[in-house]
């Protein structure tokens, strides 16, 4: 899903104000300016251990066979065995390297002690692998081994790899892995900037992990923290002594609670006014993943050396289960208001350590793919997309990062999801869709149909109302009346961004309180009902002829008509033709942490359905006119000026 949630409450804002720097060893903003290239680039490290206990090593490197100890920064093999680097941290995404850089080779460096082999291997589109360079070495004392890999034979995919080897009496440790390309004539600086909100220790342990990585991150040249909470990062023990270890490059920000956008933006302002070149990149971080520091080396290295400038974004993988991939790169279908959507022969939910069910083969991203835009969990954009097409809309949070990419790609700048440049993001599918973002996530998805599609009318109509439909069937009239609320919103014009969010934010948590079944319960403590009086009562398969039993639910809903008096319903079977059958549903929010009291309310459904009728009806009339709204508003909106004035600088 689009955006940066901002968060789950909404407290009072945060004061505004400039950055300070929270290490003033020198007392100064830093000045970004390219720099002459000393030596060669490294394009990332070969790690064999995650930055958690919670990651398993195997995504980093596999044991094939006999005993090896693996270390963040070495291996270790004992006699007769084999190591390979094959993984998802352990490829070099070739292909993608090929395809949108100038770089033709690329070099392998590592320290090694013992006697062994070291070999590059290499994959083409279909995973079959060779091998490109090998190494043999015998009774070496910390010696440095090089073998060098060409970047051809790639180009619709296909990954490179250091796979070491051990036989009978040998025994080698190697480490200090380093992939290098050469450096380009001036390095681009670096700007990480996280926007937090009230999620102090994740921001903490990120910034954490950039401070112990610091050595290793030679283009970074600041971390901005967008703090727009009450809950605040520098309350906490150890903030000063990280940004001491930080030698001056983190900047941290108290600011009003302007939503991801908000935040996310104020690293693109800072940047922008304290920078004397154009050639610069800031990397978009959310405060609560789980980061990979070697993330910033493989962005920035593919933004160096990418033939000409991009957005170039990080992977994202599921949290809650650490193997898994959420999607090897998406995209939106604008019109019909959907995010997230897989590109075709991408990886979806996919297990890292496991096989394809229907090919067999292991779970990798061979074929490059093409995305339409990058979450902002993890996205770099080099600045002189920002002096060409300006700052992202003050959508507030939802929807910001895939305008963005959108309106860049129409100006020529492309977005390339990178495999191998990774973070963990607490799992998408564990989030209730019946919530207060999902207001922002419809009006904002409008928008930037509005900006950057064909904005058919009736088509955006359709779909509406197919969702008011399924909504009112489910006895969802909380998340009926957010619909609404964001089309009408949509139709008042670009004003109802001048705030940048705030207000609408506030109006629809009052209105969503309106309705019983948008808060959540224990389920031993479900008010008017007792425990033991709830049964699960599982759901019947897809109809599979959905337009005759639509009619059926509506029919029956009109009528007052209902199968069930009382039952649960796992969240995974709150389908509209399975919870329409009931008079009240106890349903399992998505969290697993609650339960849902939804009752059928026969005048509350009439009354959201004329009010959704009616104000798609105004959408068709009026939304060719509004579009031109938003089209003269946009650079305003997405100005250096209005962000200032919302920052309240």
């Amino acid at each position: 899903m689009p955006g940066k949630a901002a968060s789950a409450t909404a407290p009072e804002q945060a004061p505004s104000g400039s950055p300070s720097t929270a290490a003033p060893a020198s007392g100064e903003e830093p000045l970004f300016s390219e720099r002459a290239s000393a030596g060669r680039l490294t394009a990332q490290r070969g790690l064999y251990a995650g930055p958690s206990d919670v990651v398993s090593k195997d995504l980093y490197a596999e044991v094939v066979e006999g005993v090896v100890a693996r270390r963040r920064h070495s291996l270790t093999l004992e006699p007769s065995a084999r190591v390979s680097g094959n993984t998802y941290f352990g490829r070099f995404p070739a292909s993608y390297w090929q395809r949108w850089t100038t770089a033709r080779s690329v070099t392998v460096e590592a320290t090694v002690a013992g006697s062994g082999r070291l070999a590059v291997r290499a994959s083409d589109v279909e995973g079959e692998p060779r091998t490109v360079a090998v190494r043999s070495v015998a009774d070496v004392e910390d010696e440095a081994v090089v073998l060098e890999a060409p970047v051809d034979k790639f180009l619709d995919g296909g990954a490179l790899w250091l796979d070491v080897e051990t036989e009978a009496g040998e025994r080698v440790t190697v480490s200090d892995v380093r992939w290098t390309v050469e450096a380009p004539e001036r390095v681009r600086p670096t700007a990480v900037t996280i926007c937090t909100m009230n999620r102090a220790d994740d921001c903490l342990a990120n910034l954490r992990a950039l401070a112990d990585s610091l050595d290793a991150l030679e283009t970074l040249d600041a971390v901005y923290v967008a703090d727009q909470g009450t809950d605040t990062v520098d309350s906490r023990d150890g903030f000063d002594e990280i940004a001491e270890e930080m030698k001056g490059k983190l900047h941290y920000i108290k600011q009003p609670n302007l939503g991801g956008a908000g935040g996310f933006t104020r690293g693109l302002y800072e940047v922008a006014g304290h920078t004397d070149t154009e050639h610069a990149n800031v990397l978009f971080m959310d405060d609560d993943v789980l980061l990979e520091p070697d993330l910033v080396i493989r962005l920035t290295a593919f933004s160096n050396r990418a033939a000409n400038p991009m957005i170039v974004g990080g992977q994202m993988l599921n949290l809650l289960h650490p193997n898994q991939l959420h999607v090897g790169a998406e995209y939106a279908s604008l019109n019909t208001l959907e995010p997230g959507q897989p590109v075709e022969h991408s990886l979806t939910t996919a297990d890292l350590l496991g096989v394809d069910e229907e090919t067999g083969k292991p779970n990798k991203q061979e074929r490059r793919l093409d995305a339409g835009y990058n979450g902002w969990w993890s996205c770099l954009i080099p600045y002189e997309v920002v002096k060409r097409v300006g700052y992202p809309m003050p959508f507030f949070f939802q929807w910001d990062d895939a305008e963005y990419s959108y309106r860049a790609r129409a100006h020529g700048f492309p977005t390339v999801t990178l495999p191998g440049a990774g973070v963990w993001h607490a799992d998408f599918h564990w989030k209730d869709w019946d919530e207060w973002h999902r207001y922002f996530n419809l009006r904002n998805s409008i928008i930037t149909a509005a900006l950057h599609s064909p904005f058919d009318l009736n088509v955006l109509s359709r779909v509406l109302l197919a969702q008011l439909v399924r909504y009112l069937l489910s006895m969802q009239y909380g998340l009926s009346a957010t619909l609404i609320k964001a089309v009408e919103d949509f139709l008042e014009g670009p004003e109802i961004l001048d705030d940048g969010g705030v207000a609408a934010m506030k109006r629809i948590r009052e209105i969503r309180d309106q309705y019983p079944e948008t808060k959540k319960y224990d389920p031993t403590e479900v008010p008017g009902i007792e425990s033991n009086d709830i049964g699960i009562i599982n759901t019947p398969p897809r109809p599979s002829l959905q337009r005759v039993v639509l009619l059926k639910r509506v029919l029956n809903r009109l009528l007052g008509r209902n199968r069930f008096a009382m039952g649960a319903i796992p969240t995974d079977e709150a389908n509209w033709w399975h919870v329409s059958q009931f008079e009240t549903a106890v349903v399992t929010d998505a969290s697993q942490e609650a339960v849902r009291i939804r009752r059928y309310d026969r005048q509350r459904m009439f009354d959201l359905a004329k009010q959704g009728v009616r104000v798609v009806n105004r959408l068709r009339k009026e939304g060719r006119a509004v579009q031109a709204q938003y089209q003269r508003a946009m650079p305003q909106l997405t100005s250096r000026e209005n962000w200032k004035r919302l920052y309240r600088l």
